[in-house]
């Protein structure tokens, strides 16, 4: 509960697998009552029949495609007619295209584009006022260390840019809210256990990944939810992961581009 007696409702969008999943089940130990959205209703129902059990929480399950314009404000109006205040927004919902760019159709970009950014700036922008009123909010964004990494050959040509942008609004949230109590956290994990890289058609690429380089699902998920609640800017996963953002910062991209090319 709340100071004032309410609820605390958290949001989490792409919560049916993965790094989604697991977000919620941190939250529902920490207390929270949880609004979990995806396309996939029956996964959706499931985590939520073990989660309340287990934490003794409410869940409510709202199923919605934020590859369709209307995603994002279909969800925000569930929330406010069903009177759950959302202190912890998760914009988790993501997946990756393995095709190269003129191959795809522009629906499938623009429709790749609402979910991994337009969502994001769209569910923000809606409950923002709401987190100011109260004077406190947590928002995470899902970005990944491709923000960090110059283009490669290869499928997905806008994955890396997007979540570029993404870790940049984030520096703008904070740059505007931070004085109402609001914080938002990006969180750029690298190559985790999920069913992200076979639902994208990339599993074959992510199992000739050495293993010392992935990361397990939950172990992300725990040190993201404890790096939004702490309010920090920016939080990567794993040493493995440090060591290559390093290392893309120091080194000309202009070399990594071409070594790449080889």
């Amino acid at each position: 509960m709340n100071s004032n007696g309410t609820k605390k409702y958290a949001l989490v969008t792409g919560a049916s697998s993965g790094i989604g999943a697991d977000i919620a089940k941190e939250l529902a130990v920490l207390g929270y009552h949880l609004i979990l959205t995806a396309r996939r209703k029956d996964r959706l129902e499931e985590i939520s029949r073990v989660l309340s059990t287990e934490n003794n929480i409410d869940i409510k399950v709202f199923t919605s495609d934020l590859g369709q314009p209307s995603g994002a404000k279909d969800i925000y109006n569930y929330c406010k007619s069903g009177n759950y205040p959302i202190e912890v927004l998760v914009n988790n919902a993501g997946y990756g295209i393995n095709k190269s760019f003129h191959n795809t159709s522009l629906e499938d970009e623009i429709k790749f584009l609402n979910v991994l950014g337009i969502s994001v700036i769209s569910l923000t922008k809606m409950f923002l006022p709401d987190m100011m009123e109260r004077k406190s909010g947590n928002i995470m964004v899902i970005s990944s260390i491709a923000a960090f990494i110059p283009p490669f050959p290869g499928g997905g040509i806008l994955y890396g840019p997007v979540k570029n942008f993404m870790n940049r609004f984030v520096e703008a949230i904070n740059a505007n809210y931070l004085t109402y109590g609001i914080s938002a956290t990006a969180v750029c994990p690298g190559f985790t256990v999920t069913e992200f890289h076979s639902v994208s058609n990339m599993q074959a690429m992510m199992d000739r990944v050495p293993s010392f380089m992935k990361m397990k699902s939950d172990i992300v998920a725990k040190g993201a939810v404890d790096a939004t609640l702490q309010g920090k800017k920016l939080w990567i996963p794993g040493f493995i992961n440090k060591l290559i953002i390093f290392l893309c910062r120091i080194i000309p991209a202009s070399l990594l581009i071409k070594f790449y090319s080889r």
